[in-house]
């Protein structure tokens, strides 16, 4: 990974291209993120930067956290997140990374965000099933369906599609469009929808399969 920043969701919107066509576009507030700390294969055992994100009082953050940033001299966050990179000579602690530092229009990213939670959903909304016969007495319309083979192997097999907790969890949406940067207000416009609700951290990365 070369380039890499964390950011909120702010929203959808739709802006046009030069030709004149459409775009969904999702609206980031990406950075300032500002360098926590280094670490090196040395130290550590690989390369990466640990980076701070949305300036937050002290009283916010539990112990562990505040020595962090006390020891980095620098301002408190809320987010705190590691970037593993292969070379971190441009970084330095205290570093502020902006999104026009990192990404321009064009680039393609990798974005990871915790996906709305949905709650306990059965299978025909966790998993797209059909559902049974509406009509002539059926007593089964959105109940899961066979459950396995009867007196061999009289068992349900593992990974059966069953209802569930469903979202709230890690996503990684790949090789999506940077559509515009915003450098004055910090803004990024990606092509196409991010996962996390409005507000949700994101983290941003150049795209790692290129199509």
């Amino acid at each position: 990974m070369k380039k890499a920043i964390l950011g909120r969701k702010i929203g959808m919107t739709q802006v046009f291209d030069e030709a004149g066509l459409v775009l969904p576009v999702t609206v980031v507030e990406s950075g300032p993120c500002t360098v926590v700390q280094k670490k090196t294969t040395s130290t550590d055992g690989y390369n990466a930067i640990k980076v701070g994100f949305v300036e937050v009082p002290e009283r916010k953050l539990n112990r562990p956290d505040k020595g962090q940033f006390k020891k980095a001299s620098v301002p408190m966050a809320k987010y705190l997140r590691e970037f593993r990179m292969d070379d971190i000579s441009a970084f330095e602690v205290g570093h502020v990374i902006k999104v026009e530092d990192m990404f321009k229009a064009g680039d393609k990213v990798d974005v990871s965000g915790v996906s709305r939670g949905k709650g306990f959903q059965g299978t025909i909304k966790r998993y797209n099933q059909k559902g049974g016969p509406e009509t002539h007495g059926s007593m089964y319309h959105r109940r899961v369906g066979s459950m396995s083979a009867n007196t061999h192997p009289a068992r349900v097999f593992k990974g059966k599609k069953l209802p569930g907790h469903m979202g709230d969890e890690n996503v990684t949406v790949l090789n999506l469009d940077v559509v515009r940067v915003d450098a004055e207000r910090g803004l990024l416009l990606i092509k196409g929808a991010i996962p996390g609700a409005r507000g949700g951290l994101v983290m941003i990365r150049d795209a790692v399969k290129t199509q």
